[in-house]
């Protein structure tokens, strides 16, 4: 996490904030793996848009896309997404997770803003490295 100060003002909002985002993140995970578009909707901004290599989305149709697949919970798929970092400065968050859904492994960076008291996700930027030696 980046701080900007080191006062013990500074780090309990640190903490606060931290724990909000992954909140939002768990309910991203949730959302993924039970194909739960009513969760996924709460925790993106509307006008977010999700973008991979030659390929560009915008909420309403990645909605669409998640509500019209099979779901992965319900397929045997286990959960195995993780957090893998989270960098806050004051009300803006970059985070990076895994999610391996379907036979795709999935890298996602995640755009968060705070606005109105809320952790939205408001981009999503992501890549299938399933054939990429890791």
């Amino acid at each position: 996490m980046t701080y900007t100060q080191s006062t013990n003002e500074q780090i309990d909002f640190g903490q606060k904030e931290f724990e909000a985002i992954v909140t939002v993140i768990k309910d991203y995970f949730l959302g993924l793996h039970h194909g739960d578009v009513a969760k996924l909707e709460r925790i993106f901004h509307p006008d977010a848009y999700l973008k991979a290599p030659n390929l560009r989305r915008s909420l309403a149709e990645w909605l669409e896309a998640v509500a019209s697949r099979p779901i992965p919970s319900e397929e045997g798929y286990s959960d195995n997404f993780k957090l893998l970092s989270i960098e806050i400065i004051k009300d803006q968050a970059m985070v990076k997770v895994e999610c391996p859904l379907f036979e795709h492994f999935y890298i996602d960076y995640l755009g968060l803003l705070k606005e109105k008291g809320r952790w939205l996700i408001v981009n999503k930027m992501y890549t299938d490295i399933k054939e990429v030696a890791v």
